[in-house]
């Protein structure tokens, strides 16, 4: 099997190594089908997508719709990289899948509004399938409503027209798109079981996603969730698109 990539852009080595371990497993794959790129440490280097199954996009410190002054040399860097890389992967219809930022990164691309209009604090939270998200083969196995976890300062207020709902929720109403057949994109994440949200938690207590002092709260509630349907859309994304 050609191997999937991960791209990444986690400074922290304990949340790149747990994000990483998170898609090998929720993925089902060995370590050896699953290349990672850490894009904050190293530039994207020239990749031949013929090389690979298809792409996953974890999630990030950084926030695409923050002014452009605001941000740092490397996330401008980044996010030229992976703007580059989308025009070839949205014009071949290449698979795809981005989590979390993926939704700032795509949405932006594609010409979605990203904003903080809809961000959420960290936890768990009801999303449900729009009919055309009910009718995709990467969700079939899931039920009409599941809980998933999310965490973001910005998300999708407005998706432009190349771009189809799959997935919402009452608190941020763009929680999965599709862009042509095979490029994806998540709000919530997929990769995410309670003991990775809980290292999440304790990691970027500092980032802002939550007043610090709190964070023992939140990873209580986090314990009392129940989350495990989401997992089965990385595992469907792999059995979709792995090839020799």
């Amino acid at each position: 099997m050609k191997p999937f990539l991960l791209l990444a852009t986690r400074a922290e080595n304990y949340a790149a190594d747990a994000e990483y371990a998170s898609f090998l497993r929720y993925g089902g794959l060995a370590e050896g089908e699953l290349r990672r790129i850490r894009l904050e440490a190293e530039p994207l280097p020239e990749l031949d997508l013929a090389d690979y199954s298809g792409i996953f996009l974890g999630g990030s410190p950084f926030n695409s719709s923050d002014p452009e002054e605001s941000k740092s040399a490397v996330q401008r860097r980044v996010e030229g990289e992976l703007a580059s890389l989308l025009d070839r992967v949205v014009e071949q219809d290449f698979p795809f899948f981005g989590a979390c930022y993926g939704v700032g990164t795509l949405g932006r691309h594609q010409g979605a509004v990203i904003d903080t209009t809809y961000a959420e604090p960290i936890g768990a939270v009801e999303v449900t399938l729009t009919p055309d998200g009910a009718a995709d083969p990467l969700l079939a196995a899931l039920p009409p409503s599941f809980a998933a976890y999310v965490g973001h300062k910005e998300a999708c207020r407005a998706l432009p027209g190349s771009a189809v709902l799959l997935a919402s929720s009452a608190t941020c109403p763009v929680q999965m798109f599709r862009v042509g057949e095979n490029v994806y994109a998540t709000q919530f994440h997929p990769e995410l079981d309670v003991e990775a949200l809980v290292g999440r938690i304790s990691t970027y207590r500092h980032a802002g996603y939550f007043p610090p002092e709190q964070a023992d709260e939140y990873i209580e509630r986090a314990r009392a969730s129940v989350v495990d349907q989401p997992e089965a859309i990385l595992r469907a994304f792999v059995t979709r698109y792995a090839r020799d």
